[in-house]
C-alpha cells in the first residue's frame, strides 16, 4: 500500500486590511473656517499657543545661524523643520481637544501630551512610537527632497550653487533658463504625497489608537474624497508658512499655533474616528 499523504500543514489566514474610519466631505471654503476657529483657540489659550510658535521660531534662528550661508546645509535644515513640524505641534493638536471637550488648557496639559507615552509604552507597545515613526518618516521625504534637488541644480545649474546668493542669482534670476520652474514643479510633485500622507495624520495618531498605516491611509482618503477643499488648504499653509520664514522667521511665532490648531479642526471635520479606541489612557492611569 502507498504511504498516507503527511498532512498539510495548516495555513495561516489571511489578513484583512486594517479599518479606517469614514471620511466626511466638506465644502470648498472650510479651510478658512478652521482659520477662523483656530484664531479662537489661540484667543482662549494664550502664551501657551504662541510659545510655540517662539519655540519654532528660535530653533529655525539657531538653523540659520549654524548654516550661515551654506545653501545646500541651510535647505536640508529647513526642509527637514518644515515637514516634521506637524509632530512638533502635537500637543497643539492636544490644546484644541482639551477645548473642545471643555477640559482646562493649562501647563500641565502641554507635560502629560508628551510624558503619557510612558504609559503607551505599558498598555499598547505597538503604538509606543508611532507619532515618533511617523515623523521619522516625513524627515526622510525631507531628506529625499534636499538630495533630489542639489542632483537637479547640480547637474543643470549654468555655475555652481553654494550660497543663498547662489542660487538666486545662478537658479532664479539666470536668463534663459527654466531651471527654477523646474525646480518648483518636481518640489511640488514630491511635496503632494507627502501632504496627502500627513494632512489628518498626526492628529489621528494623538487622538485615537491607529496604526501608521491606518493614519496614512485616512489621510489619502480624505484627499481623494476633498481634493480641491484640500488643495485650498495646501495653498493656505504653503502661503503662511512663506510668511513666516520671509519675515526673518518672526512670523512663525503667530503661523505655528494658526496652522497647529486649525490642523485639529481639519482632522475633525473630515474624519470621523468615533467608532476607534482613544489613544491617551484616562487621567492617572499614564
Amino acid at each position: 500500500m502507498p504511504p498516507a499523504p503527511s498532512p498539510k500543514p495548516p495555513q495561516k489566514p489571511a489578513q484583512a486590511a486594517p479599518a479606517l474610519p469614514a471620511v466626511r466631505e466638506i465644502a470648498l471654503d472650510q479651510p478658512l473656517h478652521w482659520l477662523a476657529l483656530a484664531w479662537r483657540d489661540i484667543a482662549r489659550c494664550g502664551w501657551l499657543s504662541f510659545f510655540h510658535g517662539l519655540a519654532l521660531a528660535s530653533f529655525g534662528a539657531m538653523l540659520v545661524a549654524l548654516a550661515h550661508d551654506r545653501f545646500w546645509l541651510l535647505a536640508g535644515a529647513f526642509s527637514g523643520f518644515l515637514v516634521v513640524a506637524p509632530v512638533l505641534a502635537t500637543s497643539l493638536y492636544a490644546m484644541s481637544r482639551a477645548l473642545e471637550r471643555g477640559e482646562p488648557v493649562n501647563l500641565r496639559l502641554l507635560v502629560a501630551t508628551w510624558t503619557r507615552w510612558q504609559g503607551w509604552r505599558r498598555r499598547e507597545p505597538a503604538g509606543y512610537w508611532s507619532l515618533v515613526r511617523f515623523g521619522l518618516l516625513l524627515a526622510l521625504a525631507g531628506t529625499g527632497w534636499v538630495l533630489t534637488s542639489a542632483a537637479l541644480i547640480t547637474l543643470l545649474a549654468p555655475q555652481p550653487v553654494l550660497t543663498p546668493m547662489d542660487f538666486v542669482r545662478h537658479v532664479v534670476l539666470a536668463p534663459g533658463h527654466h531651471l527654477f520652474e523646474l525646480w518648483l514643479t518636481l518640489g511640488g510633485l514630491l511635496a503632494a504625497p507627502v501632504f496627502a500622507s500627513s494632512v489628518v495624520a498626526m492628529p489621528l495618531l494623538l487622538d485615537r489608537r491607529v496604526t501608521v498605516l491606518q493614519a496614512v491611509l485616512t489621510s489619502w482618503q480624505a484627499v481623494l474624497s476633498n481634493p480641491l477643499p484640500l488643495a485650498l488648504w495646501a495653498a493656505l499653509i504653503m502661503g503662511f508658512t512663506l510668511l513666516g520664514l520671509l519675515s526673518l522667521l518672526l512670523g512663525l511665532v503667530f503661523v505655528v499655533p494658526l496652522l497647529g490648531h486649525a490642523s485639529w479642526h481639519a482632522y475633525r471635520d473630515l474624519v470621523d474616528a468615533t467608532a476607534l479606541p482613544e489613544r491617551l489612557p484616562p487621567a492617572g492611569e499614564a
